[in-house]
């Protein structure tokens, strides 16, 4: 089987770290990978956008959606408010509604998030971040944080070396 890996992002749900998520984003996008985020906004919109706007990509923007379905009151689905970001192409909508300090318990996307991601990239965040990063170590996912943009060569590098070690 020859498939495109994914490359999960995870990052605040609220601030953008623009000169990390642009080189990140177009980086991935150019070197042929899916990329999967929460599908909100700040670094996940910024890597997002990045990926997308990169005209020679050939991934897809991959988002996993926090929503809720109250069966007492109706039956109807509820994304969670602002989600997706607007450069998702593939959203996967959830009933999954825990993030933050919660983002470990098992009604949280961040296991999916995880789980579904062949290399975890971790950019500044807060509790919700933190909690994936625990989840990949717990999970037993390559983990790479990323806190300067001199740093993104040998991000790739890694990357690529995890890849190869996995037989992708």
């Amino acid at each position: 089987m020859n498939r495109r890996p994914v490359i999960g992002v995870m990052g605040s749900g609220t601030t953008d770290v623009p000169a990390l998520t642009g080189p990140l984003g177009k980086r991935l996008a150019a070197e042929g990978f899916h990329l999967l985020t929460g599908a909100g906004a700040g670094v996940m919109a910024g890597v997002s956008r990045a990926f997308f706007e990169c005209e020679e990509r050939l991934g897809l923007v991959i988002g996993l959606i926090p929503g809720s379905v109250d069966l007492e009151r109706s039956p109807r689905y509820q994304p969670k408010s602002g989600y997706p970001n607007q450069w998702v192409e593939l959203p996967i909508f959830t009933h999954l509604s825990l993030s933050g300090a919660q983002g470990q318990d098992t009604l949280s996307r961040n296991h999916i998030n995880i789980l579904s991601s062949d290399v975890i990239v971790v950019l500044p965040g807060g509790q919700g971040t933190a909690s994936e990063l625990e989840l990949a170590k717990r999970y037993g996912k390559t983990v790479f944080e990323l806190n300067d943009v001199a740093d993104l060569d040998a991000l790739f590098a890694s990357i690529h070396e995890a890849l190869e070690a996995r037989g992708e």
